[in-house]
């Protein structure tokens, strides 16, 4: 397995997770910025503001998760760095939308002005349509990844991201606004719309590595956990963080009269669901030894954080 740190000689699976976080957030921030146009570059402007959405202060979890699963699969890091950046700039686009006023219409990004509030509104359309692109284009060219695993990579990425995925959930959100949900609801929401991309980043790294379907099942499992837990826990910091904290406008689901799992549960009620998504992580990882070591450690991180 190849080493994270080349000045480290300990192997990534053997990394203490905090390392392991910080290395991979600084490897596909390093890539980011080679594959991204120079601001320099025509269209200024454009790829000075995609430089500003993707360079923003982000936690990069979903790179982390490739990372995570592709060592869990016994991959090589340089297979995996592609699917890393492309699910990174997937959801940067996804932030610069949602945050326009036409959906979610925030001011605040990770403590910064959001990038319509930083540029404009037309060039904030444009940057998420750029940065999806080109997110699809770097999965296309090569990188020893064979022709036939590439493409599904490719299918993988584009339903997390459409009307199936991603978007369809924003769809839901925006519907739901102002009327009352049921918990299988609102669950089916997020598994689309925060689930289907963490659980994109599980399987591409775990494609990257060359994984076969008796892996692919189980990180399957762990992502449809983890990918709701971290709705959860956003529904959770949303009431008891500050703004500060968030680095975006606390109570601003509760402002707009969306449901969310404090809403239906309760706080308390909310943190039982927490705990329970964790366990079922952690039990979709039992037949994996300390080489799942960073996935365990990423779903106890997601239920535990504070923004």
């Amino acid at each position: 397995m190849q080493n994270l740190n080349p000045s480290n000689p300990i192997s990534p699976a053997d990394q203490p997770f905090p390392e392991f976080a910080c290395a991979c957030a600084d490897r596909v921030n390093r890539k980011l910025a080679r594959f991204l146009p120079a601001e320099t570059s025509l269209p200024r402007r454009l790829h000075e503001a995609m430089r500003y959405a993707t360079f923003n202060g982000g936690k990069r979890v979903r790179p982390l998760l490739v990372y995570a699963a592709g060592i869990a699969a016994g991959g090589a890091l340089e297979a995996m760095d592609r699917a890393a950046c492309a699910v990174e700039l997937i959801h940067s686009y996804s932030l610069v939308h949602d945050d326009l006023p036409a959906m979610d219409d925030d001011d605040l990004r990770r403590g910064k002005p959001t990038c319509h509030r930083a540029y404009d509104e037309a060039t904030a359309i444009l940057v998420g349509d750029a940065l999806q692109s080109m997110a699809f284009e770097l999965l296309c060219e090569g990188d020893g990844t064979d022709l036939e695993r590439r493409l599904a990579m490719v299918r993988i990425l584009a339903r997390a991201s459409g009307s199936r995925g991603m978007a369809g959930g924003q769809a839901l959100d925006i519907d739901a606004v102002g009327r009352s949900m049921t918990l299988p609801e609102l669950e089916n929401m997020h598994i689309h719309k925060t689930g289907a991309l963490i659980r994109a980043s599980i399987q591409l790294g775990a494609l990257s590595a060359g994984a076969g379907e008796e892996l692919l099942r189980p990180l399957d499992r762990y992502a449809k956990a983890v990918g709701l837990a971290f709705q959860v826990q956003d529904d959770i910091l949303d009431v008891v963080a500050d703004t500060h904290t968030l680095g975006k406008t606390r109570g601003k689901d509760e402002a707009a009269n969306k449901p969310t799992y404090t809403s239906l549960l309760g706080l308390e009620g909310a943190r039982e669901k927490a705990a329970e998504l964790l366990d079922e992580a952690l039990e979709a990882l039992s037949g994996f030894g300390p080489e799942a070591g960073h996935l365990r450690e990423l779903a106890r991180y997601v239920v535990e954080r504070s923004h």
